[in-house]
């Protein structure tokens, strides 16, 4: 089983430790691969640890914890850091209304400089629809393109909520990712391999490809230029190993993470949008991840993620939004961001806050 619970609720897992349990009184092999050190103790007898595609050991669980698995993982003690708030009262990103039938249902909310807002809810909730109409990749209003008139009558469809993204006061055209990126927006999509990189190109240009305007002269690209860029961003951003000429598809997750994220940074993006910007990524380079993303709110940025981590949700946000079938149903803040309270409102135990997207 190779991450199997990447998208799978808390209590989904308990149901598929219940079925590896069972499977294990049978006589059934199981050969568990995962990220998530609370799994690993809970279904696992033994675990083989590797880094960088070696060897290092294999350790009974119950010899062990969490703390020194991590250490023989990253071949180094990680230490743990309270959150920061870099929170000030300037507005960068403003939502109005904005959603689309059958997928996220009208949504207002602000983001400030130096906020970290964090986006719970199960898988399906609309979280990433969100995301990809703020960033231009949907056209907000309508789900469906074919309806009768009547139908979109009954429906309600005829009069469609395109709301509006603002930016620093300003509204933008909807549905143009050119427009969103000139604005400042950038998306740390989901699906990294999918969405996020060409596997075969190098890592400068990748991680020149939304501003390579910069680093043309009369059509053609100059490469030293972008070369020199690549290295200082890559190198700040600690990525392994540091060889901007290599195809990006031969890194780790992590490392291919931070080339999308130094993407933006070097396209000069103010408003960043973090799709579970950790998934499949070792326990290393998650830290780094969140050291970075800390680092971009001291800056001044306005951050938004996705998260199906409760643990990271509540790590490295400010403040949280709980969304349920489409709909933004909890703002929380201080204590209330908890795995109870979160969980509650995701799963429909928790009434709707009445103010939520204010």
């Amino acid at each position: 089983m190779d991450e199997p619970t990447s998208s799978l609720t808390p209590q989904e897992f308990d149901r598929l430790a219940q079925l590896i349990s069972d499977l294990a009184k049978k006589g059934v092999s199981v050969i568990y691969v995962s990220h998530k050190m609370d799994e690993l103790f809970r279904v696992c007898d033994r675990a083989t640890v590797m880094r960088d595609g070696q060897y290092i050991d294999c350790v009974n669980m119950k010899d062990m914890t969490e703390e020194s698995i991590v250490t023989m993982m990253v071949g180094r003690k990680i230490e743990k850091v309270s959150h920061h708030s870099y929170v000030t009262d300037r507005v960068m990103l403003e939502i109005e209304n904005l959603g689309r039938v059958g997928a996220v249902k009208p949504a207002s909310f602000k983001v400030h400089a130096g906020e970290v807002l964090g986006i719970s809810g199960l898988v399906g909730s609309g979280r990433t629809e969100l995301f990809r109409l703020i960033f231009g990749l949907d056209k907000p209003g309508l789900a469906v393109a074919k309806h009768t008139r009547m139908s979109r009558e009954i429906a309600g469809l005829d009069k469609p909520a395109n709301g509006k993204v603002i930016v620093k006061g300003k509204s933008i055209k909807l549905n143009d990712v050119h427009e969103a990126i000139r604005h400042g927006i950038g998306l740390v999509p989901e699906d990294r391999k999918l969405e996020g990189i060409l596997k075969s190109r190098s890592i400068n240009i990748n991680m020149g490809m939304p501003s390579m305007s910069k680093y043309t002269k009369g059509g053609f690209i100059r490469r030293g230029f972008l070369r020199k860029k690549s290295y200082e961003i890559m190198k700040g951003l600690n990525l392994r190993p540091l060889d901007v000429d290599r195809a990006i598809g031969t890194l780790s997750g992590g490392n291919q993470q931070k080339v999308i994220i130094g993407r933006w940074l070097a396209s000069g993006t103010e408003i960043f949008l973090f799709d579970e910007p950790t998934r499949g990524i070792d326990v290393g380079a998650k830290s780094e991840i969140y050291d970075a993303i800390e680092e971009l709110a001291k800056q001044g940025k306005a951050i938004l993620v996705i998260s199906s981590e409760m643990p990271e949700i509540i790590r490295i946000s400010d403040r949280v939004m709980v969304m349920r079938d489409g709909e933004i149903v909890a703002q929380l803040e201080g204590e209330d961001i908890n795995e109870a309270t979160i969980g509650q409102y995701s799963i429909g135990q928790a009434k709707k806050q009445t103010e939520a997207v204010l």
